[in-house]
């Protein structure tokens, strides 16, 4: 709306801002809490008079009206004032009390009705790269309101790609297109611009409309993703009862980007599909056809989480928490199902600053000291473990505890990767017993361990003896020899036996994991993992049809009664 003042003032702050639209030119004002009321309102009204404002005068017939030359000599005053339920509001007010819903600045004949702190959006803003067959989400931020609440319309520009991105926004015809916070482009839509008008809303409280229009057309897609097949399983959701988790290792920016990547990991994938902008749309569109409830991610880039993931996944009912990776650009996100799912605590660590600052852990630390190599190498890493205890929305009595990590990734590292799980479990077992005695427990991630690994052999069986290779996997001089023992009673696979979890050039293994406690959850189905050639079609991973090196697992648990 174009005759509304928006006053934005929050208690604290020392400013105020006073927004609004005359004669076509927005006005935007900056000015103290403290301030009186009659000096905003002789600035407003000099400037209505510099500015030869139209609405601030009284209408005149065009013989009545002045020469030129006088009009432009003598400056009319415009006068201005600020009313509540028709009486003026005292010009000794300070600001922070005078601008307030439901009062109507007057400048000359026209009429403002104020808002204060109305739904506004902070961040609006249409991904730059459009392919047909998937899903678009703006990146919205919003203050003073709800994005559920925000109601967006859609258009298009039917022209061909070169008309779409010369010709000015204001000058296209535009056609409806559709509603709602995500829009997914058609094979009819490629060579068109999108345009999106989005309004801010609280409830019933409206905001300032925001126009956003796409910079590039809308281009093809790849055709067949790998996830196709995958997602005529998770058509519905997980029913009742049902708990559909997901994890998955999306392949960080940070790395895909870097020309060991480019040229040695994933030589056999175009440039253009390891861009980020490529493969976000790839990775949106795999995740929300999943539906799942709880996703465990990593390699998680800190802005993609911020800017991108958090947003567009909020669309699909979504909320998520994000540990980052100390040193690095990247982490851990843990997504889960507002409906179904509520987050009561959260009890993230880094896995070596803990070895060495919480107690709990002095019995490993002791044993690890022995080696002062090996300590100063898991010392050395930024390992993190997200820890996150639910209450199933379904049944308030059931609690859920989750863990998610990405433990260290070198081939020669099994005895760092043991060290690091040992430190895991041991504050898993401390957290249920904490904070959520008797609750179900899944441990997701990409553990970096094949099935025959010293890590699965202690998650899976409980014990790893002192003997088991992993110990002198990183050679003579970090080699250390203990008997490893869990906590927590041995954990079940929920996908087992896949052919492959990762599937690169050079390797392809299991590394990837959802354990589970059997005597809380049991298994319903585990989506079928793509087939060989899906997976070879390109080559290897990643590629114009997948968005990461690794493969998500996906399953619907329940618990048990």
């Amino acid at each position: 709306m174009d005759d509304r003042v928006v006053v934005r003032c929050i208690p604290g702050e020392p400013k105020l801002t006073i927004s609004f639209i005359l004669d076509g030119s927005h006005r935007h004002m900056l000015r103290d809490q403290t301030e009186e009321l009659a000096k905003v309102l002789l600035r407003i009204s000099n400037n209505a008079a510099k500015g030869g404002s139209q609405v601030g005068r009284a209408k005149k017939s065009k013989k009545s009206k002045p020469p030129p030359l006088l009009l432009a000599a003598v400056a009319e005053p415009v006068v201005v004032k600020l009313l509540y339920h028709g009486e003026a509001v005292s010009e000794d007010a300070e600001n922070s009390e005078a601008w307030k819903d439901g009062t109507v600045l007057h400048i000359g004949e026209t009429r403002f009705e104020v808002q204060r702190n109305g739904p506004n959006f902070t961040r609006a803003q249409l991904p730059g790269c459009l392919l047909a067959g998937f899903p678009v989400c703006p990146r919205l931020e919003v203050e003073f309101g709800r994005l559920e609440d925000c109601v967006l319309t859609w258009y298009k520009h039917e022209a061909t790609a070169s008309q779409a991105v010369d010709t000015p926004a204001q000058e296209v015809e535009w056609v409806l297109a559709g509603n709602g916070r995500v829009y997914v482009p058609s094979n009819l839509d490629i060579g068109s611009r999108l345009k999106v008008l989005a309004i801010p809303r609280h409830g019933e409280r409206s905001g300032t409309p925001k126009e956003l229009v796409s910079v590039a057309a809308v281009e093809a897609g790849p055709g067949w993703c790998m996830c196709d097949n995958r997602h005529a399983y998770t058509v519905r959701g997980a029913g009742p009862g049902g708990l559909r988790v997901l994890s998955y290792n999306i392949l960080a920016d940070v790395y895909a980007q870097t020309e060991l990547s480019r040229t040695v990991l994933y030589p056999y994938c175009p440039s253009y599909a390891l861009q980020l902008d490529y493969r976000f749309n790839l990775l949106l569109k795999e995740l929300a056809g999943y539906k799942a409830d709880l996703l465990c991610l990593q390699e998680v880039d800190t802005g993609v989480f911020a800017d991108s993931l958090a947003p567009a996944l909020d669309v699909y009912g979504l909320d998520g928490t994000f540990r980052v990776k100390e040193r690095q650009n990247e982490g851990l996100a843990t997504f889960y199902r507002r409906s179904r799912l509520r987050l009561l605590s959260r009890h993230d660590i880094m896995l070596s600053e803990a070895l060495t600052s919480d107690p709990l852990h002095g019995d490993l630390l002791e044993r690890v000291s022995a080696n002062q190599v090996l300590k100063d190498k898991v010392l050395h890493m930024s390992t993190t473990l997200q820890v996150s205890v639910f209450e199933d929305l379904n049944e308030p009595s059931k609690k859920l505890c989750v863990g998610n990590t990405h433990l260290y990734w070198h081939p020669k590292g099994g005895n760092v990767r043991l060290i690091q799980m040992g430190v895991a479990m041991q504050h898993l077992s401390h957290v249920i017993k904490q904070e959520a005695p008797g609750a179900a427990f899944i441990f997701c991630g990409d553990f970096n361990s094949t099935p025959g690994s010293g890590v699965c052999q202690l998650v899976q069986g409980g014990v790893v003896p002192d003997s088991h290779p992993d110990w002198v996997s990183g050679g003579t001089e970090e080699a250390c020899s203990m008997e490893l023992r869990s906590p927590l009673p041995p954990l079940l696979s929920a996908c087992p036996d896949p052919a492959y979890t990762n599937y690169v050039g050079g390797f392809h293994g299991v590394l990837d994991y959802i354990f589970l406690q059997p005597d809380g959850l049991e298994v319903d189905q585990v989506i079928p993992f793509p087939s060989h050639e899906e997976v070879t079609s390109h080559q290897a991973l990643p590629s114009v049809a997948h968005p990461s090196d690794h493969i998500a697992l996906v399953c619907d648990l329940r618990f048990r009664p």
